[in-house]
């Protein structure tokens, strides 16, 4: 099996790039909306170190934004409960699809949380910031704020960016894209 890691800036159109390879794409931002709406055991959890802001299940995303924006040490807590639930969503996800020629992982803090394998093949997509913006501030709960929270706990963006194989340019449209993602299928394969 290849594994394919999608980074990139946020807002730069990293699932919408991982759902154009047409491979299984573990999505962890899916899965994460997935916990706050249906894991009751990640709720009491994030109750218990929260009570103040996680009060009401299912886990509304504006109340883990008020936990995150009232105190940077409360990202970490959040953290500290939420990823080891989605690495274990991700080892279900690849034992599931091990069979797979290729699969995709779209996971914002890939190379952050170490959640790679020194085979997988990393694609950088980058996307122009006035375009970034211009998607981020259409997002129901953008917040500015948060944002700069979350860019915090990434690493640099050039970083990223020499450790990947292969970048892909984003326009938002499908017209370059697929050709890029068949070259780099072309290239792997």
């Amino acid at each position: 099996m290849i594994r394919i890691g999608i980074v990139g800036d946020i807002g730069s159109g990293k699932s919408f790039v991982a759902n154009k390879f047409g491979y299984p794409v573990f999505d962890a931002d899916a899965e994460v909306d997935r916990l706050y709406k249906s894991d009751r055991d990640c709720f009491r959890k994030l109750n218990k170190i929260l009570p103040k802001y996680i009060n009401s299940f299912p886990i509304l995303k504006k109340s883990i934004s008020l936990a995150i924006l009232k105190n940077d040490f409360n990202l970490k807590k959040i953290i500290k409960i939420v990823h080891p639930i989605v690495r274990k969503k991700m080892s279900k996800f690849l034992i599931k699809n091990k069979k797979k020629k290729i699969i995709i992982l779209d996971i914002p803090l890939l190379l952050e949380n170490k959640m790679y394998k020194k085979s997988d093949i990393i694609v950088f997509v980058e996307s122009k910031k006035n375009k970034i913006l211009k998607r981020l501030k259409k997002r129901k709960n953008y917040n500015s704020k948060l944002m700069l929270k979350f860019k915090k706990i990434q690493l640099p963006i050039e970083y990223k960016k020499k450790k990947s194989q292969f970048i892909i340019r984003n326009n938002f449209s499908n017209k370059f894209l697929k050709r890029d993602i068949n070259r780099i299928i072309e290239r792997i394969l």
